[in-house]
């Protein structure tokens, strides 16, 4: 079997195993949100942290439960850091110095799970299990909570009321993430990814020399990490680590867990606003861009370009061999279009072309499929817009699900499309025209722009994965990609939020004869465009310089 032909079936597997989970997921996070009934576990909870998730929230108080319930994450995992050597099962390591400990909380906070030091030389068990394991399950549940304030605010009307955020936040943790992740723990285990406890060890001699290596619960975090798109190792080489990502089908299985609850969550989305038609398109637009970004991966990579890569079957180069260019194409496209981050291979050793398709698909703002949560109110943002190009085009007042796309709202969704370019561009271009961070570069050139730019727009767009030929470990990086992290994630929700809660107020607007379908083809054709449109004519001059230059060169 050649190599082409074994991605395109790992492929069909992968779709045909989302496809047999959409429904039964999609419905069942419908009425996880919808229900008003309360386990006793969450009860227990409701009353430790003196919170009543029966009372509704207008928009305000949802972002402030957002806002301080992060705050105070990020405030535990710094400090849990920078006490990491006085605590027990901390292998000997000592404290994380302190900007790496706020980069670190930032990320892990973020959703973004960037990572500028090595875990299995860093981190010891009690951070990785009680302060970055569990940050991957309330991070994932954050951004699931904004989504679903957003879907009500297409549901509900005459109301700016969009739930409870404690009781949004305890349920994706309680009733979705913790399940499937203990499940999905249970298969990687079964397949040889490691669980455990242990302390460090010699694991033979090599080049003159021993090789040590610690033990950890490798497996339940690996699992957390691609469910909620989280994307923090806890070895540094990330899911090309066999302690990872053992096999072939665990890699194939973690892809499946990092599109999972992204992909159902359109399904979510069409149930709770009454109209599966309305999700389907979502879910057409997600897949479309998905399918063909893997599709021009695959050209990228297996284009044959000489001896060597005549021999290796494609550009080999930074991929694992267990896994091939098929699979580690599949992996790195479907990481970088949600806000994953995890790695089975090097994107720095990507073609020219490649590498900037994986810089692209962050760029498009993580939400194809995107990440838990933010991938659908990403999308549905991109929606609006869409809808409103389209009344320009008739001369007519946007609507979408009923609700009028005014001029506050449209400020809103303009305002949440901006910020994260304007982040990524304002620190590269610091970087770059400053002296000190230069010097991070392990390449001159395009290659070590596009060095710079991956590092920003991943961090920005929470997204964590790197091009690895950048230290990122110095006060200016740890510093400004933290900074990047937390504005990149929390600016836009409060632009979702106020959305949400604009919608909310609206009256709905009943369809006529010159209502856009926006359950067509059509509209996914435009969205489509739109999105691809408006994310080109943002970066074009920063990939041009970048990785276009490289691919062109090469």
């Amino acid at each position: 079997m050649g190599p082409v032909l074994a991605g395109v079936l790992q492929l069909l597997a992968l779709i045909g195993a989302l496809a047999l989970a959409y429904i039964p997921l999609g419905d069942y996070m419908a009425k996880v949100y919808s229900s008003d009934k309360h386990l006793r576990v969450e009860k227990w909870i409701y009353k430790g942290i003196g919170a009543n998730p029966n009372s509704e929230m207008r928009w305000p108080a949802y972002l402030r439960g957002v806002l301080a319930f992060s705050a105070v994450s990020v405030l535990f995992l710094y400090l849990l850091q920078r006490l990491q050597g006085h605590l027990p099962g901390s292998l000997g390591f000592a404290a994380i110095d302190p900007d790496q400990a706020f980069n670190t909380a930032a990320s892990f906070v973020s959703n973004t799970n960037w990572q500028s030091y090595y875990g299995e030389q860093a981190m010891g068990h009690v951070v990785q299990t009680a302060g970055l394991a569990v940050q991957n399950f309330v991070s994932a549940a954050v951004g699931i909570a904004v989504a679903v304030a957003l879907v009500r605010g297409f549901a509900r009307s005459r109301t700016g009321e969009l739930g409870n955020f404690w009781s949004d936040l305890v349920r994706g943790v309680v009733r979705i993430l913790l399940p499937i992740a203990a499940i999905s723990a249970v298969v990687l285990v079964a397949c040889g990814a490691i669980q455990n406890f242990s302390g460090i060890h010699e694991v033979g001699q090599f080049m003159g020399g021993s090789q040590q290596w610690n033990g950890g619960a490798v497996a339940s975090q690996e699992a957390i990490k691609e469910l909620g798109t989280n994307g923090g190792g806890y070895f540094n080489a990330n899911s090309a680590h066999p302690f990872e990502n053992p096999t072939p089908f665990t890699n194939i299985f973690e892809i499946f867990l990092i599109l999972l609850i992204p992909f159902a969550l359109t399904r979510t989305f069409g149930r709770m606003v009454g109209s599966l038609r309305q999700g389907y398109a979502i879910l057409a637009t997600m897949g479309a861009i998905w399918v063909g970004f893997i599709a021009l991966m695959w050209a990228t990579e297996f284009a044959h370009h000489g001896p060597a890569f005549d021999i290796a079957g494609g550009a080999m180069e930074g991929k694992e061999t267990r896994f091939g260019i098929g699979a580690s194409s599949i992996f790195s496209i479907s990481t970088t279009l949600t806000s994953t981050g995890a790695v089975d291979s090097f994107h720095s050793s990507n073609t020219g072309l490649g590498g900037g398709l994986n810089l692209l698909g962050m760029q498009l703002g993580e939400i194809a499929p995107g990440g838990t949560g933010s991938g659908l109110y990403g999308m549905l943002i991109m929606a609006v817009i869409a809808v409103f190009i389209a009344g320009l085009m008739v001369g007519r007042t946007p609507e979408y699900l009923g609700k009028k796309i005014g001029t506050r709202e449209i400020k809103f969704a303009a305002c949440y499309i901006l910020i994260t370019p304007a982040l990524v561009l304002v620190f590269t271009a610091a970087a770059m025209a400053l002296p000190t961070p230069g010097n991070s570069m392990t390449n001159s050139g395009a290659h070590g722009f596009s060095e710079i730019l991956y590092a920003y727009t991943s961090g920005a767009n929470n997204n964590g994965s790197a091009f690895a030929g950048l230290n990122a470990d110095t006060q200016w990086f740890n510093t400004t990609i933290g900074l990047a992290m937390l504005l990149g994630r929390f600016l836009p929700m409060v632009f979702v939020l106020a959305l949400a809660g604009s919608l909310a107020e609206q009256k709905p607007v009943p369809a006529t004869a010159g209502t856009l379908r926006t359950e067509k083809p059509l509209f996914t054709g435009l969205l489509v465009g739109a999105i691809l449109i408006i994310t080109g004519l943002t970066y074009f001059p920063a990939l041009a310089l970048g990785p276009l230059a490289e691919g062109l060169a090469s």
